[in-house]
C-alpha cells in the first residue's frame, strides 16, 4: 500500500465557532463531505464514513507548554515521545538535541531507505532557499533535516517547473507572486489535487508539507485564512477525484494547534486531526489504538510493511 502524508502545519480541532475558527467559516464542501457533511472541528471525532476516518490526536503528549513545530514534526517522523525525552516543546527549526532523533535510522524516511521503498518530499523549493542552507544562514526545519539524513534528495526550481514536484501553495501561484518567477507554472486548486495525486502514487510514501496554515493562524487574518482553506479545499476534491482508495491511504494530520482558534497568535493545546482517507478495512487497520502523535510513524510502517532500520 502506498501514503501520501499531508502535513498541514498548526490545524487543531476546534469549537464550533465561526467567528474565532476558519474551519467552521471557510467554504470547504469536500472536507464536509468526508465527514457526513460536518467541519473538521472537535466535536466532529471520532467518525467513520465511506471515505474517511477520523481521530482526534492528543499533540501536547503529557508535556507541559503549548506544542512546537520541531518536537511535534519529530514525533511524527519517528513515533518517539521527543518533548518528554527533552522535557520541553521546542521549535520551530530543530536544536542539537532533536536533530539527533532525525538521523541513524530512527526516522521514516530512513526505515524506507533501509526498506528499499521509494520516498519524496513532493515540495520543491526555490534557489534563495538552498543558497540559504549552504552559506549557513538557514537551518533546515525537521522534515527536510529528515529526509536528507534518510539520503533522499530535495526537489528544486528545475523539478517545479518539469512537473515533478510541487509549490508549497499547490497552485504554484506564490512562485509568481511571492517569490518573483512570473514564468513559473500554474495550476487551479482542482488541477493541483489531481497533479498531487499522479506524483504521489510515483511512490511508496509520499510527503507534503503545507506551512501556510500555521503561518495564517499567528497573523489572525480571518478573510485571508478563509481563503486559504477554500483554495486548499479545492485542491482536496481534485485529490479525491483522482485518488485510487485501492492504492493507498491520504492521511492528513498536524503538529500543534493554531489556525483553529483565530482568538490568539500563538499555538494552542487543542487535539489535532488524524484523518485517514481510503479503503474501510486500511483505515481501520491504521486508526487502531491511534490516540496521540507517537502513534502516526507506527501505523505509516504497519500499512507500508516497514522493518525498523
Amino acid at each position: 500500500m502506498q501514503i501520501l502524508f499531508l502535513f498541514l502545519d498548526g490545524i487543531g480541532l476546534g469549537a464550533d465557532d465561526p467567528n474565532i475558527n476558519p474551519l467552521v467559516r471557510a467554504e470547504m464542501p469536500n472536507l464536509r463531505a468526508l465527514l457526513g457533511g460536518n467541519p473538521l472541528i472537535a466535536a466532529s471525532a471520532p467518525f467513520v464514513g465511506d471515505r474517511a476516518t477520523l481521530v482526534a490526536l492528543d499533540a501536547s503528549l503529557g508535556v507541559e507548554g503549548l506544542p512546537q513545530s520541531a518536537t511535534g514534526q519529530a514525533v511524527l517522523l519517528t513515533g518517539i515521545n521527543v518533548p518528554k525525552e527533552i522535557g520541553q516543546h521546542y521549535g520551530p527549526k530543530p536544536n542539537p538535541e532533536i536533530a539527533s532523533y532525525l538521523q541513524d535510522g530512527k526516522t521514516l524516511f530512513s526505515r524506507l531507505r533501509a526498506n528499499k521503498k521509494t520516498a519524496a518530499l513532493l515540495n520543491a523549493y526555490p534557489p534563495r532557499y538552498f543558497h540559504g542552507i549552504d552559506s549557513g544562514k538557514r537551518l533546515y526545519s525537521t522534515v527536510p533535516l529528515a529526509l536528507t539524513n534518510a539520503g533522499f534528495s530535495l526537489f528544486t526550481k528545475d523539478d517545479l517547473y518539469a512537473g515533478r514536484a510541487l509549490s508549497a501553495d499547490f497552485t504554484g501561484q506564490g512562485w509568481r507572486t511571492m517569490l518573483g518567477f512570473t514564468d513559473a507554472p500554474t495550476l487551479s486548486p482542482f488541477d493541483a489535487g489531481q497533479k498531487t495525486a499522479e506524483l504521489a502514487l510515483q511512490y511508496d510514501f509520499a510527503f507534503f508539507e503545507y506551512w501556510a496554515s500555521d503561518y495564517a493562524g499567528h497573523k489572525q487574518d480571518m478573510d485571508a485564512a478563509c481563503a486559504l482553506l477554500a483554495s486548499f479545499d479545492g485542491m482536496l476534491g481534485g485529490l479525491l477525484d483522482a485518488w485510487d482508495d485501492t492504492r493507498g491511504l491520504i492521511l492528513l494530520t498536524s503538529d500543534h494547534g493554531n489556525l483553529e482558534d483565530l482568538s490568539t497568535r500563538r499555538h494552542t493545546d487543542a487535539k489535532v486531526p488524524g484523518l485517514v482517507i481510503g479503503a474501510r478495512s486500511v483505515r481501520e487497520k491504521f486508526a487502531e489504538g491511534l490516540t496521540d502523535l507517537t502513534g502516526i510513524a507506527p501505523a505509516i510502517q504497519k500499512i507500508i510493511s516497514l522493518q525498523s532500520a
